[in-house]
Formats: structure tokens, C-alpha cells, sequence
């Protein structure tokens, strides 16, 4: 099967966090910001494998800010590993205030295991990555011996 760089499937979508979307003090629900992460995830796994994927666990989600009704939330994602079917995401949020002239900050970031299924919902492989830069070679290795290791506690291993 072809091989594609990491640089073809990585994604950038952004949006304006909305009051429906807040608890009573203006903060962002978790689970929406969540919910956008698995989004972000889902485009870039599709767009490496062009075929229909489900999200198979979430690694490391941690949060560092809190984000607020009106900020602007940004999720980048870059594919770092790949298996035979499945795929693992790196997804970074970072989030601006608009009315501030200031960067962005860092907002949450995980790995999302997204796992390519064929038309009769079992799994399909998947093109391999190509590693352009030493940085993504050696988070491929550590994010595989990490994807190895919950691959076993699956199988009870």
C-alpha cells in the first residue's frame, strides 16, 4: 500500500465557542471541546486513509485553561503514528481571545486512536506515514511502544 507524509492529512479547524455550549458561569462544557477534538481527529485519519473510521480510545486528554463563551478554539492535529488499521492523532487546542491582541494559548491537548473500517465495517489497513523530520520519527517510536502496550492490555495480554 502507498505511503503518504505527515504533512498531507494534518488538519486545522477553528470556531467560535457559544453560549448553548457553557454551564451557567461561561464555561465551555468539556465534553463539547471533546467532542471537537474527536472531529478534528476524525478529518485527519479519514483524510490519510479516505475511508470511514471510528475512534478507537483517547490517550493523555489533559486540560490546562478553561475556555470561555466567545473565545476562539483552534484544533490542530497531525497524525504520529500508524498501524496496519489504525491511526493515532496528536490534537492540540489552542485558545484566543478575539478581542485581545495576544497569541494563542494552549488549551488541551490528547491522542485519539481512530481505527480505518472497510464497507463491511471491519478493519481495513491502512498507508503507512512518512516521517519528514527527525522530531516525528522519534514521536512515532514512543507513541508505538505506547500503542503496543494498550494493544495488549486489549487482549488482556
Amino acid at each position: 500500500m502507498e505511503s503518504k507524509p505527515v504533512s498531507y492529512s494534518r488538519t486545522v479547524m477553528s470556531r467560535v465557542m457559544l453560549p448553548s455550549e457553557a454551564n451557567s458561569a461561561g464555561n465551555v462544557h468539556g465534553g463539547e471541546i471533546m467532542k471537537f477534538m474527536d472531529t478534528a481527529a476524525y478529518v485527519t485519519a479519514v483524510k490519510h486513509c479516505r475511508t470511514n473510521v471510528v475512534t478507537a480510545r483517547v490517550d493523555e486528554l489533559e486540560f490546562y485553561l478553561p475556555i470561555l463563551v466567545g473565545q476562539l478554539v483552534t484544533c490542530r492535529t497531525q497524525l504520529v503514528f500508524v498501524g496496519r488499521s489504525s491511526m493515532e492523532v496528536a490534537v492540540k487546542v489552542e485558545v484566543e481571545d478575539l478581542k485581545v491582541d495576544e497569541p494563542p494559548k494552549t488549551a488541551l491537548t490528547a491522542y485519539f486512536t481512530m481505527v480505518a473500517l472497510d464497507e463491511n465495517c471491519k478493519p481495513c489497513e491502512v498507508p503507512r506515514l512518512e516521517l519528514e523530520t527527525p522530531e516525528q520519527e522519534a514521536l512515532f517510536k514512543k507513541r508505538e511502544k505506547i500503542y503496543l502496550a494498550n494493544k495488549g492490555k486489549r487482549k488482556g495480554k
